[in-house]
């Protein structure tokens, strides 16, 4: 999807970040990747799903809700359901490749407990069926079921937002609230929930149209505060202190246990209220250091990441496999650093290489007659 900006083109950074969040969710993917310190995941309470959700919302918003005007709302609905049917597509092919992997390297019996594929081989129809239905899914794939949700409603929270921004907000919020007081979900096969609670992960999906929207203007004057920025920073150094007190117990007595009792647990399937709130710091601090209208340099490495980032559905799919595979070698080859790190990086390599070679595909294609 298009993400717009001013002039009417692509805002780069959110292709850039996007690609960067990425490379980031392919290295935490790698069991016992020790790469995995370059990442979010280590250094707050939030993580790359948060960014993944966020811009989704907001690029939805700016592709859909700006074209609107022009195409009118049956054309509107349409291509939002179109994408969301690319999702659900996306998500059955990659569901049919990981169980063959799986089946190729493991013969059905090494690996299906890690990756929660043995269920396609010991119950290929219930399996199949509800996966169909979105209720069942391997490892890493779970956050494709929420987004094939969100952007199955989103024409319904594109109207909302036209008819007013602010009571869609508040909704959403209260159907956040519920997930939070009450424990809603949605059931996942054969027992518990979807691990990316569509009823909590909506909540951020919204604030990200709702920025697209007429958020940005009406936060106007709090970007630009200096103390605002200040208390972001202030949690940012706080949810790192209490995200380093899990790796190093020698930092747990720095943390009252008043603090600590407020706290936990901090649920991710639920999004849990301080994950939302350190993405949300940690988004206005980047949005202050990479302003909309930076004209910085355009090097080797951030075409790589713009690259990725505007082919962000194969590659996430991609990365998924590889990841798998990179499982295999350090559990079958070597598991050493050496051995994590050429891992990564080729990993990382081919994303960008598929990448690339997508958007020059696109950018030479021309839809021709259908003939079938």
């Amino acid at each position: 999807m298009a993400a717009g900006n001013g002039n009417g083109g692509r805002d780069l950074r959110v292709d850039a970040f996007r690609g960067l969040a990425l490379w980031f969710i392919f290295i935490d993917h790698v069991p016992d990747n020790s790469l995995a310190w370059l990442t979010l995941r280590n250094y707050g309470f939030s993580d790359t799903s948060e960014v993944f959700v966020f811009v989704s919302g907001y690029t939805c918003m700016l592709a859909y809700g700006g074209a609107l005007p022009k195409q009118g709302w049956a054309t509107t609905v349409v291509r939002a359901l179109r994408r969301a049917w690319e999702i659900y597509a996306a998500f059955l092919v990659l569901l049919l490749a990981y169980a063959a992997l799986v089946w190729v390297i493991g013969g059905g019996t090494r690996f299906v407990d890690e990756t929660n594929t043995g269920f396609f081989f010991r119950e290929p129809g219930p399996t199949l069926v509800h996966v169909a239905l979105l209720q069942f899914a391997p490892v890493n794939t779970d956050i494709l079921l929420t987004f094939a949700i969100l952007h199955i409603c989103f024409p319904v929270i594109l109207w909302l937002m036209i008819t007013s921004a602010t009571l869609t907000l508040a909704l959403s919020f209260l159907l956040y609230m519920m997930v939070q007081l009450f424990s809603w979900q949605a059931p996942a096969w054969p027992s518990g929930e979807l691990y990316f609670n569509p009823f909590a992960w909506q909540f951020l999906f919204v604030i990200g149209a709702w920025y697209g929207c007429a958020g940005a203007t009406r936060l106007r004057p709090l970007l630009d505060s200096r103390m605002l920025l200040i208390v972001a920073i202030g949690y940012l150094v706080f949810s790192l202190l209490m995200a380093l007190s899990w790796e190093f117990k020698s930092l747990e007595n720095l943390i009252p246990s008043a603090i600590s009792g407020l706290i936990y647990p901090i649920y991710k399937s639920h999004l849990a209220p301080v994950r939302l709130l350190h993405f949300l710091a940690l988004a206005f601090v980047v949005s202050r250091l990479a302003p909309r209208d930076w004209k910085g340099p355009i090097r080797p490495l951030m075409t790589a990441m713009i690259r990725c980032g505007e082919n962000s559905l194969p590659i996430y799919c991609q990365g998924v496999l590889l990841a798998f595979l990179g499982q295999v070698v350090l559990t079958d080859v070597a598991s050493g650093l050496a051995m994590q790190v050429l891992i990564s990086v080729a990993g990382i390599a081919i994303m960008v290489i598929a990448a690339t070679l997508l958007t020059w595909e696109s950018q030479l294609d021309r839809r021709g007659p259908r003939l079938f």
